[in-house]
């Protein structure tokens, strides 16, 4: 018996690298991270509309479906050291902290005092969100500062 020839090797699959998912829902992972980074661009400039999330929410829909753009949003000069951060230590800068409890808290004040004036009766439907504020600003000042750099 003869022992059979060694084949060379192949290319790696997709789906053999890191991070890579199945080719026939790349669509969907390109069209989740360019859309989370609309909204994202768009809380830049919409009080209201989260910034952060949206940018994080992208940069891991393109790792799944779009390396270029997950290359470009890691070298951006605003976006890439934030996501870094969250990626390598799970970490928010303090000043990031800040600004969003104060959005949060100017949202809740708005809030208060639009039900206040208007005389709306549904109390629940004012706490309710501003708990969830306060239950996400808790956690966000849990999470570790970056490292100096």
């Amino acid at each position: 018996m003869h022992a059979p020839k060694p084949r060379p090797p192949s290319a790696p699959s997709s789906s053999a690298r890191p991070g890579a998912r199945a080719g026939r829902f790349r669509w969907a992972w390109w069209l989740l991270a360019y859309a989370a980074l609309g909204l994202g661009l768009l809380g830049v400039v919409l009080p209201g509309l989260p910034t952060v999330p949206f940018i994080l929410l992208s940069a891991w829909a393109a790792a799944q479906g779009s390396q270029r753009l997950h290359a470009w949003l890691l070298a951006h000069p605003k976006f890439g050291t934030m996501i870094r951060d969250w990626h390598d230590h799970g970490a928010v800068t303090r000043r990031s902290k800040w600004l969003a409890s104060g959005a949060m808290l100017a949202s809740a004040v708005l809030l208060l005092a639009m039900a206040w004036f208007t005389g709306y009766q549904r109390w629940w439907a004012v706490a309710l969100p501003i708990a969830c504020m306060a239950v996400v600003g808790a956690w966000l000042w849990m999470r570790p500062e970056p490292p100096p750099r």
